[in-house]
């Protein structure tokens, strides 16, 4: 396997024009009823990711916790797959309780539909 897997720092969007770009020009969106993935091409060669989880849509930090814990799994499991692209994860809906393999489902597959996407463009 190329590479390390690991997710730091530099695999994160840190700054509000980082995040403002994708939000501005976001070539690719990908939905569920849950969950928003939009993404841009960046001329980094590795994968960037950032997460939007408010408090008004996942109340208790636990939860928030749990969609950030596997929303960067997700992430980081494909990176080599989504290398030069900036990727932002919103929640749309309430989550309340969230079931931990539901949700790693549900992120999976828009993972796997924005790869899909972003390979027929």
């Amino acid at each position: 396997m190329p590479g390390s897997l690991a997710f730091t720092r530099q695999h994160r969007l840190l700054t509000g024009s980082q995040f403002q770009t994708v939000f501005d020009h976001p070539k690719w969106k990908v939905g569920n009823a849950a969950f928003l993935l939009l993404a841009t091409p960046c001329d980094q060669p590795y994968p960037r990711l950032g997460l939007v989880i408010g408090r008004k849509r996942a109340k208790r930090a636990v939860d928030r916790g749990c969609v950030k814990r596997r929303a960067r799994e997700q992430f980081r499991l494909r990176q080599d797959q989504l290398a030069g692209l900036d990727i932002i994860l919103l929640v749309r809906g309430r989550i309340d309780h969230p079931d931990p393999a539901e949700v790693t489902l549900q992120l999976g597959q828009l993972f796997d539909k924005l790869l899909a996407k972003c390979s027929q463009a």
